[in-house]
């Protein structure tokens, strides 16, 4: 099976780009996973709180309920008459927002107001220790509500986001980073190629040169050749020339005074 690679035309700038996407790609995948290594370790913080939020909660909702349970002994059904008192919310819930390695966790604060309460005549005649007893135990198991729904919610978000940056990482690791790598091996293989053809070319052509060059050489020396034989020619012809009696040049005549 061929290796899976971009679809690029092997040339040294296509080269430089895919080195660029790969030092990219390389380092996405550093940063996603310190990301995931982070909100790991959150996770695993708020698995923790959770844990220890929901015992806290049993506790709790068991202390309200025997409160409860003793109000309504002592002084019957109150609930007509926390209906009527109540005119105003004494708790309420504020919500934030927490950065952790860019994922915004939603964080719930209970702000409970103090003062003088809506509630004080409640119970007047009978059981209002226990009437107040069982508000402050109530109150408590709902901050405890509150902290854990803050911690609920946190831990599905985180649970999604390091689901999807696992991914991702996986994705950069095992798919993405190694086509590029595929694509840049075919790039320099390629290139590879085009500078031996290249070579090869070059050989040839000096190689065809040299023969050129040669055989003008050859026929320079031909040339010589033939031109030396022409001059030792006529140097022979002139040679038998000389060599023919010239009668006027023998002999001189002395000269005749009238």
């Amino acid at each position: 099976m061929a290796a899976v690679r971009d679809n690029v035309f092997p040339t040294r700038m296509n080269l430089t780009v895919t080195k660029t996407r790969l030092k990219g790609a390389q380092t996405g995948h550093s940063l996603l996973k310190r990301k995931s290594e982070a909100l790991t370790t959150r996770f695993r913080v708020i698995v923790r709180k959770i844990e220890d939020a929901k015992l806290k909660m049993g506790k709790v909702m068991q202390n309200a309920s025997f409160s409860l349970a003793e109000v309504a002994y002592i002084t019957g059904d109150i609930s007509y008459q926390v209906r009527e008192s109540a005119k105003a919310a004494t708790f309420k819930v504020s919500a934030k927002q927490e950065n952790v390695s860019g994922v915004l966790l939603p964080a719930f604060e209970p702000n409970v107001l103090s003062g003088p309460g809506q509630f004080e005549l409640t119970g007047l005649g009978r059981g209002g220790q226990q009437i107040q007893k069982a508000r402050a135990v109530y109150i408590k198991a709902v901050e405890t509500l509150v902290e854990l729904a803050s911690l609920q919610t946190a831990f599905v978000i985180l649970d999604e986001v390091i689901k999807l940056t696992n991914r991702r990482v996986n994705a950069i690791e095992y798919v993405i980073i190694p086509r590029i790598e595929n694509t840049i091996s075919y790039i320099n293989s390629e290139l590879d190629e085009q500078d031996r053809e290249e070579f090869y070319r070059l050989k040839k052509i000096q190689g065809k040169k040299k023969e050129r060059a040669a055989a003008a050489q050859r026929e320079l020396d031909d040339l010589a050749k033939l031109t030396i034989e022409d001059g030792n020619l006529h140097a022979a012809v002139g040679d038998d020339e000389s060599g023919v009696r010239n009668i006027l040049s023998e002999q001189m005549d002395e000269d005749i005074i009238f």
